[in-house]
């Protein structure tokens, strides 16, 4: 029952044409597997390289337009890919995600070094979180876009009268994955929020550890269409706020 309220997987891979549409390649790419998207071109990031984990509809290829502002500002930016989705062999669940997750961060860290950046997207924040709590890969810093505080708490406000803690086999619990991070956080919420509730994002940021953290409010956006209601000069401020000097 979880399942099917929060994975929307596609099981299809990417196609060619996809691909060159979005002027993206296939990152660790195996016979049946791989881990995620790559510009085509990879271009000089003196920034560093950032790791970004979507949502939970759609797939990495429907996330090419974080490549253009990341880019612009620096930094190299792989895809990552969730098992079951993108034609991802694997199960949905958060321990599926986390593990994949984890791999691609160690690939990345391996193939790119440092410094490495986690970006999550909706439930993408919820993964990113529990990496950065489980992985032993340096994170320099974490930008949070439209997030939750926990899976539960969502459910609770989505479904006040159901005993969700019943179907729930997934945590997704934000606050304490994060409780410990030491680096910076950057917080992203839309105000119009329809699906997770902005409650939740200011609960999340309140809830993070005091001396690393802002937070931003997108004014009039909903959970879709935010970047409608933004421009370059979010990604600047967010990446300026968590990036790292690297010529200390």
């Amino acid at each position: 029952m979880q399942n099917r309220f929060l994975y929307f997987p596609e099981p299809h891979w990417p196609t060619e044409q996809m691909l060159k549409y979005e002027n993206l390649k296939l990152w660790q790419a195996k016979a049946d597997d791989y881990q995620g998207l790559v510009a085509t071109v990879d271009a000089p990031a003196p920034n560093g390289t950032i790791v970004l984990f979507h949502g939970n509809g759609g797939t990495a290829v429907d996330r090419g337009f974080y490549l253009k502002p990341f880019a612009e500002l620096g930094f190299r930016v792989v895809l990552a890919e969730y098992p079951k989705y993108g034609g991802r062999p694997g199960k949905v669940g958060e321990k599926p995600f986390v593990a994949a997750g984890l791999e691609t961060v160690r690939l990345a860290y391996e193939q790119y070094k440092e410094p490495l950046y986690l970006v999550g997207e909706s439930l993408g924040c919820g993964v990113a979180a529990a990496i950065a709590r489980q992985t032993p890969v340096p994170i320099a810093g974490i930008i949070l876009i439209t997030p939750w505080d926990t899976l539960a708490a969502v459910a609770k406000s989505l479904f006040p009268f159901f005993p969700v803690q019943l179907v729930l086999t997934d945590k997704y619990d934000s606050i304490e994955n994060l409780k410990t991070f030491q680096q910076k956080i950057a917080v992203v919420g839309a105000e119009r929020d329809e699906i997770l509730p902005i409650k939740h994002a200011v609960n999340l940021y309140q809830r993070l550890p005091e001396g690393g953290k802002k937070m931003w409010i997108i004014k009039g956006a909903g959970h879709n269409d935010w970047p409608m209601h933004t421009d370059m000069s979010l990604f600047r401020e967010v990446t300026d706020f968590i990036k790292i000097d690297v010529n200390q």
